[in-house]
């Protein structure tokens, strides 16, 4: 069980670091597109953050289980977040933004699957 938290948490910490620095930076299609949808720069920024602090959290989470059980969790709250927003401005319905907002429901599958084995190696 141990060998598949650590993958998970891993998969989820390079797949939360590539989501959270761009937005941080303010560079690229997404933060700029989120920025366009009516988010301010400043949450667009915090959630880069928090996802950037949540990738620290995975990584440390794999030698303190505890740490790592709560990044997980978090990742899972900002991503339930993330498919709210998509939701909100109906990009499942949208065959063109369909695909950029799958990218939450998979990473909250990830999250809550390095949640659960994160807390079962423990």
């Amino acid at each position: 069980m141990y060998i598949a938290a650590v993958a998970l948490s891993v998969i989820l910490a390079l797949l939360s670091l590539a989501a959270g620095a761009p937005k941080v930076q303010l560079k690229g299609d997404v933060p700029n597109g989120l920025v366009a949808k009516g988010l301010g720069t400043g949450l667009v920024r915090f959630i880069g953050l928090a996802e950037t602090a949540a990738a620290v959290g995975l990584v440390v989470g794999i030698w303190w289980q505890p740490l790592g059980i709560a990044a997980a969790v978090g990742m899972a709250v900002l991503f339930l977040g993330a498919i709210r927003y998509h939701v909100k401005w109906g990009d499942y319905g949208d065959s063109a933004s369909r695909g950029g907002a799958m990218a939450p429901v998979l990473f909250l599958v990830v999250a809550v699957a390095a949640a659960l084995t994160l807390a079962a190696s423990q």
